[in-house]
């Protein structure tokens, strides 16, 4: 009989990371991005001239890590990033006409990525599962 781990924090951290790689390394051979960027591009797009600490906080980076990110993705014309006129240290970011591209490439991806992660599953588990991710969301 197969042994099933228990371990719940062991096993989010697991998966996480996993899928993680797995969708990193699909986008850097695909689009020539990291999942990461590919994050931040569909929060700029949805979230048009936000603050660059507005996308720090949806992605969950701490400052320095979402700076090195938004340089990246300016370096590679997938953003463009402008002074706020209501205050002079904070940058509002856009996406470039490259950014869209690469999005549109992305889309399809991730939605190939949501139907693996739920292949196998009825509806009623998929709700199961979505809702423990939304409280553990809220939780901590």
């Amino acid at each position: 009989m197969e042994k099933v781990e228990k371990r719940l924090f062991f096993l989010i951290n697991r998966v996480q990371h996993q899928i993680f790689k797995h969708v990193d390394q699909r986008c850097e051979a695909e689009m020539s991005c990291s999942v990461s960027q590919v994050a931040a591009m569909f929060y700029v797009a949805k979230h048009r001239d936000c603050l660059v600490k507005e996308l720090a906080q949806a992605l969950g980076m701490n400052n320095p890590g979402v700076s090195g990110l938004v340089q990246r993705m300016e370096r590679n014309g997938l953003i463009k990033k402008s002074p706020c006129p209501l205050d002079g240290r904070a940058s509002r970011l856009s996406l470039t006409v490259q950014g869209q591209e690469k999005l549109q490439l992305a889309t399809p991806l991730i939605q190939e990525m949501n139907e693996a992660l739920t292949e196998g599953f009825s509806e009623q588990e998929i709700a199961t599962v979505l809702k423990f991710l939304n409280r553990m969301l809220e939780r901590f």
